[in-house]
């Protein structure tokens, strides 16, 4: 390659020298660049649909499966799909190493998604850590943050927001739940003292779907000097936020759940906070100079990501939020709605069925049918076409809270609609009637 760039049509995506560097030498990454495949929308321009009329997009609910466990992963529309097998195949090199070109158009397609993920929470580009999911993330935070001490937890904590500070050292106290299944901030309230440095909470519980109340959450920690770190998970395919609008420091959340693949994550923090932060792994890409006496690391977000990174999954990435912003995060949070009002609605009919959590949740509906266990009642589901998550959900203290071992809990996605519903309730009664 000659000085220059060479411009991909299909793409849009350009090259331009590349060193050993975060990025292309002398290129603008700050602005979000085209994913590798463009998307699939409607001829007439509209957005792409939801509910049933988005199905034709989703390779996975081909054959008219009744799917209701997106809480645990979504399925990918097929832009995804073709954004990851571009990547890996006629797209595919290194990134941050070559100084040939594909190399260098890699690493733009690479950074172009670091760019997209920061505008899609309102972040800045150097703010944002690719992981290997949002468990990683976490461990990094719990591993590296330089203040240990007392971190506060809730009851309705997954179990990669609870084990992770445990074996890093933490001292955990417990927040308890309202009776409807929040976090209950009156009782955090009283249980922050300055020795807390650390308060770290699900926006969205993966069981009972309730919604923390960020804001309130965020002074809370901040007013005896302690940060917040938001297990977004649940709630960046469905809510609209803008963390750094909130008193929020870090934020953490999985490819998987937003409609793109496995084996990468995000970690948000604020700027100050990660300069601050030593490296969580060492190895190559993460390093400004090594020698056997002395080594110095690269910079934020690179001082994170030492490796090889996720290439083909980082760029799916990328496609995968650009599909759900063309729909709409307004739209799909009031899809979802919709649809937990209609099932909860639906079981509140039925005299043996028993609803845990609020009334108003997240996409997440949480249950127990009388006198069956939770994975009978999935097994026979699966027998109808009906796939749902029956277990303790990866958060086996809130059971505990409960008091049952285990829930059944449908969640619904942006392809979810009423055939799932009626699906699932029919299910239900087959079981009932079964087991009586």
């Amino acid at each position: 390659m000659t000085g220059g760039a060479t411009i991909l049509p299909e793409t849009g995506r350009g090259t331009s020298e590349a060193g050993g560097g975060a990025q292309a030498a002398g290129t603008d990454l700050s602005t979000s660049r085209s994913p590798p495949v463009p998307l699939h929308h409607p001829a007439d321009g509209s957005p792409p649909p939801l509910g049933e009329d988005s199905r034709a997009h989703f390779p996975g609910l081909a054959g008219g499966w009744h799917y209701l466990d997106t809480a645990a992963t979504a399925q990918k529309p097929q832009a995804v799909l073709d954004a990851m097998t571009r990547a890996l195949g006629a797209d595919y090199a290194t990134v941050h190493r070559g100084v040939y070109a594909r190399s260098a158009d890699m690493t733009l397609a690479y950074e172009a998604a670091r760019a997209r993920v920061a505008s899609f929470i309102g972040a800045k580009s150097d703010e944002i850590v690719f992981t290997r999911g949002a468990t990683e993330a976490i461990n990094l935070v719990a591993y590296s943050y330089p203040d240990k001490g007392r971190v506060l937890l809730s009851q309705l904590e997954h179990h990669s927001n609870i084990v992770p500070w445990q074996l890093a050292g933490w001292q955990v106290d417990v927040c308890p739940l309202t009776p409807d299944g929040r976090i209950d901030l009156d009782a955090a309230e009283a249980m922050l003292t300055p020795e807390h440095t650390m308060v770290a909470f699900a926006h969205v519980s993966n069981v009972l779907g309730s919604v923390l109340d960020v804001q309130r959450a965020g002074e809370l920690a901040h007013r005896v000097g302690a940060r917040l770190l938001l297990d977004a998970c649940q709630s960046v395919a469905r809510l609209g936020v803008t963390f750094s609008n909130l008193p929020v420091d870090f934020a953490v959340f999985s490819g998987h759940k937003l409609y793109g693949p496995t084996g990468v994550g995000v970690l948000w923090g604020r700027a100050e906070l990660l300069d601050r932060m030593p490296p969580w792994q060492g190895g190559g890409s993460m390093i400004d100079r090594v020698t056997f006496e002395r080594t110095t690391y690269a910079p934020v977000p690179t001082r994170f990501e030492a490796g090889t990174p996720a290439i083909g999954e980082v760029i799916a990435l990328h496609a995968a939020i650009d599909y759900v912003s063309a729909i709409g995060l307004e739209r799909i949070e009031r899809h979802e709605a919709a649809l937990v009002s209609e099932l909860r609605d639906g079981l509140r009919r039925r005299n043996d069925v028993t609803l845990f959590g609020p009334e108003h949740s997240a996409g997440i509906v949480s249950f127990a049918l009388e006198g069956v266990h939770p994975h009978d009642l999935g097994t026979i589901l699966d027998e109808e076409g009906v796939a749902i998550r029956a277990g303790h959900h990866c958060a086996q203290p809130l059971m505990e809270h409960l008091g049952v071992p285990a829930t059944a809990r449908a969640s619904f996605g942006l392809y979810s609609d009423h055939s799932d519903i009626a699906a699932l309730l029919r299910g239900i009664e087959r079981t009932a009637r079964i087991f009586k």
